[in-house]
């Protein structure tokens, strides 16, 4: 099934859900230690970032700076869509929120500062709502 390319459509479906629990970017040299089940990895020269829940961090000793909540945009994307991340990025820039965006194959991933995290949901539902 390919995804939705059109940007009116993406955004009135984006349809964004709060993932439970509190996650964090870490990075490792080699791969991700025992007992630590990522839900990202970005592999970059100079290292490998690792996007894992808080209590999986803390119990491998791994250290870390920013603690995030995870939005899930429920809206099949396609990887060649235009205009749904500028959009997104614009909505919660204007309320002063960092986003930190990933994109899957079926959906795009955003990880926002954990303590506005159901305030981000709440201003892209609004921007889903004025599609």
């Amino acid at each position: 099934m390919s995804g939705e390319r059109d940007l009116r459509k993406l955004l009135s479906g984006m349809s964004p859900v709060l993932n439970p629990g509190r996650y964090v970017f870490t990075t490792v040299e080699g791969g991700p230690p025992a007992g630590v089940a990522p839900v990202v990895t970005v592999a970059e020269p100079e290292g490998l970032t690792l996007v894992v829940p808080v209590e999986e961090a803390d119990a491998a000793g791994m250290s870390y700076e920013y603690v995030a909540g995870w939005i899930t945009l429920r809206v099949h994307s396609a990887l060649d869509a235009v205009g749904l991340t500028a959009a997104v990025a614009q909505e919660l820039a204007a309320a002063g929120l960092s986003c930190n965006v990933v994109a899957g194959y079926h959906h795009d991933h955003l990880f926002v500062p954990h303590e506005r995290a159901a305030e981000a949901v709440g201003l892209l539902e609004g921007l889903a709502g004025g599609a």
